[in-house]
């Protein structure tokens, strides 16, 4: 077969960047997780494949318990449906003593059908219509308000109603952090919030029993959570003060950050990371500090990234090698955005599944979509890596199961590493029936 001559390629770096080369961890290679093999997942479920490891998520979700636990009781996490909505992670939680955080019917459905009742059943969201704010109320879910036209629709259903509603609402507030996350709740500094509980409380069969807020994502300083509280229980006095209703669930939403990398942030999670502990105390600090003598609200957290992320795995192969016409290494793989939807705000960072031979150079990594845009990362340094080579993307538990879409390509299989050594398949691979079950001719 002949062989063409590729000449060698010097690269100048851009200023005020790193070497990614350089920042290459030669030794960061993965063969296994918890004992199994993952060159032979690959082969017994195919490539691409979603892993989780049991044994991570159990050990994320008592860790952040104990330690919140241990600064304030009493207190419960929601888990938080949109993060993985696959039934044997939900379950999982649920297990555990998690609550369901849910945001749309569909969730709620999702609940209902793994048994849990709606009085464990947290109803959030933008959009709540009418039938599904009937049937909460009646299985005695705790819903959670989000802007005037739900309440208006609370309105007409406690006229219609013979009994109490009881409701919480979800409340926009800054907590000194950007972005302002202000398209979801009633704002605090404008008063909306105090408009919303002025119009509900007005009616006798209403009762305002819970105040929630999520301030955003990837919360990386302790403090927010302290001052958002501190806003939070002010703003419950009055309520109190004012109406006459009591305070009985605080529920501080999630926004934990995981060791996933943001895109945006110069520096490894493991230099800016705060511990769970720091989180903890700041949130235990401010309770206490701020709760008046008798006042014990049950907490509610509905953390989701934090607790999914690390226990989440992709393994993808390389289908194709190119090189583009600067001289880089390019390796098509059999999963891109379609798959990795988080790409775009949290750094992909692939590891070997065993020792190869090669010097490293910036490779990109493409996925298999006819879109330019698909690609999960730009300069990735690696060795050559032959056609079908496995590659290992840790970190990413959350969003991606959930955000994964039809597009191009059929969704892959994803599988648990039980705690006791066997696997268990929570989804097979899709198939062109998946595709078009729902279609009309």
């Amino acid at each position: 077969m002949q062989k063409f001559f590729e000449a060698p390629r010097i690269s100048t770096l851009p200023q005020g960047h790193a070497n990614p080369v350089a920042q290459q961890q030669l030794g960061d290679i993965r063969r296994q997780i918890d004992g199994h093999s993952l060159e032979a997942l690959a082969e017994r479920y195919g490539s691409p494949l979603f892993v989780y490891s049991e044994r991570e998520l159990l050990h994320q979700f008592r860790m952040w318990k104990r330690a919140l636990e241990s600064q304030y009781q009493p207190l419960v996490f929601a888990w938080s449906y949109k993060t993985n909505y696959l039934r044997g992670i939900c379950e999982l939680f649920h297990r555990e003593g998690a609550l369901a955080e849910v945001v749309s019917e569909m969730e709620y459905d999702k609940a209902r059908r793994s048994g849990v009742p709606g009085k464990e059943i947290i109803l959030n969201g933008p959009h709540k219509a009418m039938p599904l704010l009937e049937r909460a109320f009646s299985e005695g879910a705790q819903v959670h308000l989000d802007h005037l036209d739900e309440v208006d629709d609370v309105l007409e259903l406690a006229s219609r109603s013979d009994r109490v509603l009881s409701v919480g609402i979800r409340i926009c507030l800054d907590a000194g952090i950007e972005p302002l996350w202000s398209r979801f709740g009633f704002h605090l500094e404008t008063h909306q919030a105090h408009q919303a509980i002025q119009q509900l409380c007005r009616h006798p069969r209403i009762r305002v029993h819970a105040l929630h807020c999520h301030i955003g994502t990837y919360i990386l300083d302790p403090a927010a959570y302290a001052r958002q509280i501190q806003k939070l229980l002010h703003f419950a006095q009055w309520m109190e003060a004012e109406y006459g209703q009591t305070l009985e669930h605080l529920d501080i939403g999630g926004g934990f950050p995981s060791k996933a990398k943001l895109l945006s942030h110069p520096q490894a999670p493991d230099v800016y990371l705060k511990s769970v502990s720091e989180y903890a105390e700041q949130i235990g600090e401010a309770l206490s500090r701020h709760l008046r003598p008798g006042q014990r609200p049950r907490l509610i957290l509905e953390s989701g990234r934090a607790l999914v992320d690390s226990a989440g795995f992709l393994l993808s192969s390389v289908l194709a090698r190119k090189t583009l016409p600067d001289g880089q290494p390019c390796y098509v793989m059999d999963a891109g955005l379609n798959t990795l939807y988080t790409a775009q705000w949290y750094e992909m960072r692939p590891q070997l599944t065993r020792e190869l031979p090669g010097e490293a150079q910036a490779s990109m990594l493409a996925g298999p979509l006819c879109m330019n845009i698909d690609v999960l990362h730009a300069q990735w340094p690696l060795p050559p890596l032959p056609r079908g080579e496995l590659l290992c993307i840790p970190d990413v538990g959350a969003y991606n199961v959930t955000q994964s879409m039809q597009f191009i390509a059929y969704r892959p299989a994803v599988v648990l590493l039980k705690e006791d050594g066997e696997t268990q398949l929570l989804r097979r691979r899709e198939c062109l029936d998946d595709v078009e079950h729902c279609e009309e001719l």
